[in-house]
C-alpha cells in the first residue's frame, strides 16, 4: 500500500467534530464554576469575609484569598495536564475520574511539600477542606455530565463517524460490538474491506476496497475516525501510511484481538521501532487483595450498623407472614471452589428447595447452569417484596463480614451449577463471591447463562478496589429501580 514517488499522497479529511469542541467547552466551564465553588467555600468557612496572610518566614503580605485564586488556576492547570478533559476518554470507563483524583491529589501534594521546603504555614484545616469538597464536586459534575453526554449519544447525537476497516467478519463483529453501547461514542457510518463484497451488514454500508481504491473511498465517506481490525491486507507498513493520509482531524484506531481485558491492563511500550502491547496478568495476591478485604471489613460492618433496623422489620414480616425461621441457609461454592454456607433473609416456603428439580423439569430447564425458575411459585408475597429490592440478600453481609464472600464479585453459585462448568467458568472461583458484581447491575436475572459468565469472567480478570466503588455505586441504582429482580 505503499504510495507512488513523485506523487502527492491523497490526503483523507474529515469534518471538524463540532461536538467534541463544544462539550470540552461544557466540560471545562463546569470545572472551572465547581473549583471556585469549592475554594471559596473553604475560604467563606475558615476566614469568613476578613483578611488573612499566608504565614511565611518573610511576610510577603499574601493573604488567603489570593492564595484561593491562585489555587483556582494551578487546579485548572493540573486538570489540563493530566489529560482528564481528553475527549478521547470523556464518557468512558473510569479513566476520566482517575486522572480527576489523581491530578487533585498530586496537586494538594505538591502544595505540602513546597509548603514545608519554604517554611510556609498553609492552615491545614484550610487544605483538608478543599480537596475532599473539591474531588466530590468534580466528580459529581463530570459524573452529571456524562449521563447528559450519554443521553444525547443514544439519540445518535455527539458521537465520533467511525468507518472500519478489515475483512467482512472482524468488521461484522466490531460493527455489532460498537451498536450495543452508543454511549461508547462510536457510531459506525461505513465499513469497508478487504475481502468478499460491497453491501449491507447489520444495516451498515460495506464496501469492498482494494490496495488502489482505499483512500478514494475513505475520502468520500463521511467520517472522522478509522478503526483497523483484522485484515491480513492491512500490516505495518499499510497502517502506518494510512496514519499519514488521514487528515488531522482524523483518529485512527487500530482494534487488537484482545477480548475481555480491561484498559488499564493493557499498556504500549516501544521497542527498536515496534509498538509492543503488554497485557497484565490478573492479580488477585498482594496489596490490592489486602486493599480489597479491609474495604469489604470496613463496608459490611458500616452497613450492619446502619441497616440494623430494617433487619429487625424484615425479620419480624417474614415472622408474621409464613411459618418457619427468618433466615435461610444454602451451601454455596466460594473462593478455590471450598463450600460455605450463605445466608438470606426467607423469601420462598418451607419445602422450596424439594420441589425446585420438579419446577426446572417442568419449564425444560434441568440440564442447564443456571437453576432460575421463571414465576416461581415458591416465592412467598413477603418473599416478592424483598427479593423486589434485593432485601433477601442483605444478611449476606455476615458472609462478607467473615470472609466467605466480598461486597462485589462473581455470583455464588451451588454445587449442582458449578458441576456444570467447563474450563472456562471454571475462572470464576479464582476469587471470592459477591454479593454484588457486574451481573447484577447489567439485568440480573435478565441475563443468559453466557452472558452472566462473560461479565463475571470479565470482573475475574480486571478486578480493583476503584471498579468495586463503581459496581457498588451502579447496584444501589439498580436495586432502588428493582430492574432484573424477581
Amino acid at each position: 500500500m505503499a504510495g507512488s514517488p513523485g506523487l502527492q499522497l491523497q490526503r483523507v479529511r474529515s469534518r471538524p467534530t463540532e461536538w467534541a469542541t463544544a462539550f470540552l467547552r461544557l466540560v471545562t466551564v463546569s470545572d472551572i464554576v465547581v473549583i471556585v465553588v469549592a475554594t471559596a467555600s473553604t475560604h467563606l468557612l475558615w476566614f469568613g469575609f476578613g483578611h488573612v496572610n499566608v504565614a511565611a518566614p518573610v511576610d510577603l503580605g499574601i493573604d488567603y484569598l489570593f492564595f484561593s485564586g491562585f489555587l483556582v488556576i494551578a487546579w485548572m492547570i493540573a486538570l489540563s495536564a493530566s489529560g482528564s478533559r481528553d475527549t478521547r476518554i470523556l464518557g468512558t470507563d473510569t479513566t476520566e475520574y482517575r486522572r480527576v483524583v489523581n491530578s487533585t491529589a498530586l496537586l494538594f501534594g505538591g502544595i505540602g511539600v513546597v509548603a514545608a521546603m519554604t517554611q510556609t504555614d498553609i492552615a491545614r484545616g484550610y487544605l483538608i477542606t478543599a480537596f475532599p469538597l473539591g474531588i466530590g464536586l468534580l466528580l459529581l459534575s463530570r459524573w452529571t455530565l456524562r449521563r447528559w453526554l450519554h443521553v444525547r449519544r443514544r439519540r445518535g447525537e455527539f458521537s465520533f463517524r467511525v468507518a472500519i476497516l478489515g475483512n467482512t467478519e472482524s468488521v461484522r463483529e466490531l460493527a455489532a460490538s460498537l451498536a450495543v453501547r452508543p454511549d461508547a461514542g462510536y457510531r459506525v457510518v461505513g465499513g469497508f474491506v478487504t475481502d468478499g463484497t460491497s453491501g449491507m451488514i447489520d444495516g451498515v454500508p460495506i464496501t469492498r476496497v482494494t490496495r488502489e481504491t482505499l483512500y478514494a473511498r475513505l475520502a468520500e465517506s463521511d467520517q472522522d475516525t478509522v478503526i483497523v481490525v483484522g485484515s491480513e491486507e492491512l500490516d505495518g507498513t499499510a497502517i502506518n501510511e494510512l496514519s499519514w493520509r488521514l487528515d488531522a482531524g482524523h483518529q485512527l484506531v487500530v482494534a487488537p484481538q484482545l477480548v475481555g481485558v480491561a484498559g488499564s491492563r493493557i499498556h504500549t511500550r516501544p521497542v527498536a521501532g515496534l509498538p509492543l502491547i503488554h497485557v497484565e496478568t490478573p492479580s488477585y495476591d498482594g496489596p490490592k487483595r489486602f486493599a480489597k478485604r479491609a474495604f469489604d471489613i470496613a463496608g459490611s460492618a458500616a452497613l450492619l450498623v446502619v441497616l440494623a433496623p430494617l433487619f429487625i422489620l424484615t425479620a419480624v414480616l417474614i415472622k408474621l407472614a409464613s411459618p418457619g425461621p427468618v433466615f435461610y441457609r444454602q451451601e454455596r461454592i466460594g473462593l478455590s471452589g471450598e463450600p460455605f454456607h450463605i445466608l438470606k433473609f426467607r423469601s420462598m416456603v418451607m419445602d422450596a428447595d424439594a420441589r425446585l428439580a420438579e419446577l426446572l423439569a417442568a419449564q425444560g430447564t434441568s440440564d442447564t447452569p443456571l437453576f432460575k425458575v421463571d414465576n416461581d411459585p415458591r416465592i412467598t408475597p413477603i418473599g416478592r417484596f424483598i427479593r423486589r429490592y434485593s432485601i433477601d440478600e442483605l444478611p449476606q453481609l455476615l458472609n462478607v463480614l467473615r470472609g466467605d464472600m466480598s461486597l462485589v464479585g462473581p455470583r455464588p453459585q451451588v454445587d449442582g451449577e458449578v458441576r456444570l462448568y467447563d474450563s472456562k467458568a471454571s475462572r470464576r472461583l479464582a476469587v471470592k463471591p459477591g454479593m454484588s458484581g457486574l451481573w447484577q447491575v447489567s439485568g440480573r436475572s435478565n441475563l443468559s447463562w453466557e452472558d452472566s459468565i462473560r461479565l463475571d469472567l470479565y470482573y475475574v480478570e480486571n478486578w480493583s478496589v476503584t471498579s468495586d466503588l463503581i459496581i457498588l455505586m451502579r447496584t444501589a441504582r439498580a436495586v432502588l429501580a428493582h430492574d432484573g429482580a424477581r
